[in-house]
Formats: C-alpha cells, sequence, structure tokens
C-alpha cells in the first residue's frame, strides 16, 4: 500500500498565502495602467491595474473613493497606495487601495481638467449665461474671509472710490477641507436673505491646494445658479479657477474687483459736469441759432408793415368776390333763357295744348285704356271723352271702320 504523502487542504494552503502576502505587502505602492474600471452604484470603484506583461485586480472602498479628487478612466496610469488582501473562496488576491494619485500630471490638475470638462459640457460656463453688472451698485455682497487681506483691501478701495456704497460681509473659509460649503452657502444667502446687486467672491493669492475650494464643484455649481451677477476674485492675475469661468466676470485680484464693481464718486461727478456743460452748450447754441431765426423773420416785409399784406389780400378777395358775382349772374341768365325755351318747347307739346285745338282724346271705360282704333272698343262699351273744357261718358252704338283721307 503506497504510503499517502503529507498534504495542506485548500483552505489551509490558502490562509497561509493569504497571511504571508498580506504581512509581507501591507501598505505598498503599485504603478500600472486602469482597465475594466467600474464605478458602482453602491460608491465602490473596482477596476485592474496592469502593465505590459501582468494584471492585479483593484478595490476602492466607498469611504476611500470619496476623498479622491479626480476620477479615475481606463488607459489612465496611476500610483495606487493600499494593502494586498486574499479572498479565500475564490483564490485570487488584489490590493485594497486607500490613496490614487495620476502618474505625469498632478493629482490637483487632473481634478481640474476633468471637472472643468464636466461642467462645460453641462454648459456652466457658456458665454450667453453671463449677466452684466450694475452700472451704479448700492449695496455689494461680498463671501470671503473676515480676517483676510482680501477683504481689507476691498474695503480700502471701496471707501475711496465711493464711501456712500454698503458692503455687506459673509464670512466665509477660504481655505482647507469643507471652505467650500461655505463659499457656496454666503452666496446662496445673499440670493435668499440679503438682497444685494452684486456679488463679489474670492481671497488673495496662495498655492493651488490654497485655493482648492474655489476649484470644487459645490462651489463653481453655487456660482453659477446665483440670479444676483457674482464677480469672482480668487488670487493673483496668473491664478485661474474654475469658479472664475462660472462667473459673470472674472477680476484678476480682489483689488480689481473693487476697482470694477465700486462706482467712483469722483468720475461719477466730473461725467456729471462734463454733461452738464456739453448740454449747457448745446442749449446755448439752439438758442442762438432760435433768435437769429427769429431776428431774420421779424426782418422780413410782412412783420415790418404788417397792414400792407392784409391790404393786399383784401384786394384779391374783392377782385375774386366780383368775378364770382358777375360768373353766377351770366350762368343765371344762360340757365333762364335755356329754361324758357324748354318750357315753350314742352307746351308746344302738351296734350292740353292739342285739345284746344278742337281735337278729343276717348278712354274706355273703367280701367280708362286709351282708345285708338276701332278695333279698341266694341258696341255697347261705354267710354270717356276728354275735351279741351271737361269730359263726357258716351255708350257705344255703332262702329264704322273707315281710312281718314287729308284735304
Amino acid at each position: 500500500m503506497i504510503e499517502k504523502p503529507p498534504a495542506y487542504t485548500v483552505t489551509a494552503i490558502t490562509r497561509m498565502i493569504k497571511a504571508s502576502l498580506e504581512e509581507s505587502f501591507d501598505s505598498v505602492w503599485i504603478e500600472g495602467e486602469i482597465s475594466n474600471y467600474l464605478h458602482h452604484s453602491s460608491g465602490h470603484r473596482y477596476f485592474n491595474l496592469k502593465d505590459d506583461k501582468a494584471t492585479i485586480k483593484m478595490t476602492i472602498w466607498r469611504s476611500a473613493g470619496a476623498k479622491l479628487n479626480f476620477e479615475p478612466r481606463n488607459g489612465q496610469k496611476v500610483l495606487a497606495y493600499g494593502d494586498i488582501t486574499v479572498y479565500e473562496k475564490g483564490g485570487i488576491y488584489q490590493l485594497n487601495c486607500r490613496k490614487m494619485v495620476p502618474v505625469g500630471v498632478g493629482e490637483l490638475e487632473l481634478a481640474f481638467r476633468q471637472l472643468h470638462e464636466k461642467l462645460s459640457e453641462e454648459g456652466l460656463f457658456d458665454h450667453d449665461r453671463k449677466q452684466a453688472l450694475p452700472h451704479f451698485p448700492q449695496r455689494i455682497g461680498i463671501v470671503t474671509s473676515p480676517t483676510g487681506a482680501a477683504i481689507r483691501d476691498i474695503i480700502q478701495i471701496a471707501r475711496r472710490r465711493n464711501d456712500s456704497v454698503e458692503l455687506v460681509i459673509y464670512p466665509a473659509r477660504v481655505q482647507g477641507d469643507g471652505a467650500e460649503v461655505t463659499i457656496a452657502a454666503g452666496i446662496e444667502y445673499f440670493n435668499t436673505e440679503n438682497k444685494v446687486e452684486v456679488i463679489i467672491s474670492g481671497r488673495g493669492g496662495g498655492s493651488l491646494e490654497d485655493l482648492w475650494p474655489f476649484n470644487t464643484e459645490l462651489a463653481v455649481r453655487a456660482v453659477a445658479a446665483s440670479k444676483i451677477p457674482v464677480v469672482s476674485a480668487v488670487g493673483h492675475e496668473i491664478d485661474t479657477t474654475l469658479t472664475d469661468y462660472a462667473a459673470d466676470l472674472r477680476a484678476p485680484t480682489p483689488s480689481a474687483a473693487a476697482e470694477l464693481v465700486v462706482w467712483s464718486k469722483d468720475d461719477f461727478n466730473r461725467n456729471l459736469n462734463e454733461y452738464t456743460r456739453q448740454l449747457t452748450g448745446l442749449l446755448q447754441a439752439q438758442l442762438e441759432e432760435a433768435r437769429t431765426g427769429l431776428t431774420d423773420l421779424l426782418s422780413r416785409p410782412v412783420f415790418a408793415r404788417p397792414l400792407d399784406l392784409i391790404r393786399q389780400y383784401q384786394k384779391q378777395l374783392d377782385s375774386t368776390s366780383r368775378l364770382l358775382v358777375a360768373t353766377g349772374k351770366n350762368s343765371f341768365e344762360l340757365h333762364k333763357n335755356r329754361l324758357s325755351l324748354l318750357a315753350s318747347r314742352l307746351d308746344t307739346l302738351s296734350p292740353l295744348k292739342i285739345l284746344s285745338r278742337g281735337y278729343s282724346v276717348s278712354r274706355l271705360m273703367p280701367k280708362l285704356n286709351l282708345v285708338k282704333s276701332v278695333a279698341d272698343i266694341k258696341v255697347g262699351q261705354e267710354f270717356e271723352t276728354i275735351l279741351s273744357d271737361g269730359c263726357l261718358v258716351s255708350q257705344v252704338a255703332k262702329i264704322t271702320k273707315k281710312k281718314l283721307t287729308t284735304r
């Protein structure tokens, strides 16, 4: 009988491997390229990290993923930091990643690029979303640190330019974890609680890490959603943050923002005086032109001897009246003669004139139809005979047909 050699169970050897690996590769950095990346609805992230010869599975639990400043992508080279663990049931080893940084580009710079691309695609940086700043605001909201150099510069410049403009300061954290929450809260406060005409949001200069709250999605969306125009004034002129893109106007520094937003009382007064001078000159020129025109009109004969023109029109009126009377009289006589001629002609053709010469007219009773021929009447019918001095009614006793002859 063959003696059975000593052997480990699968579970035992797996646990031995697990213990050895996890003890030997605790807290290691691994460099590779991301593939098969999956951001699960649970918040956990699963992917492979590979090079040209090998692949290792990676897991980023939700708690660790929430601390990432960028979103990993397939094909991206990264450095992953974590612990090697073994999944006993599947016999699979993997790295539980606690931290990750991109290779070849800074982590914050990559996060900046990714968020810019995302929000740009949403249209948050579009020019047609920009609001015009008011020309003469009387109440300005400022979201910044109440103790920083930025607020001191803004106040100093505002007082120099126009001490009647009211500055309302919302104290916000502008650096460190959670600063973006207070920045967004300040902008929302001015939009809902304390009405101002324009908002300045910003801080003085610093490193990319110092300015990072102004590159967060929360702060950018708050700026873009503001119904009140927002001026972004973060850092120095060379510094650019994502809130600069979302704001209605970017100022290179907080001091420049105050110069842009706070209108100068001195400039206003100078412009007002200049406009007054120009308007006065214009009115004087128009008055002089009107005076010259009036003098010219008064020098004309119609104003020098007004009765001459009246008498001239009176003569024209008299002449026209005489012509009208003469023309009317001639027209009347002409129409009177024509009327007399027509009346004479009408009298000659009148049936009464014919009757006066011995003629008569007969009409059949009772409809009084005119009798023009013996064919129109019968024996025994009554008829009316009209004479020049009256009429008579007769009855037909006899009808004789014959042709009339003229002598």
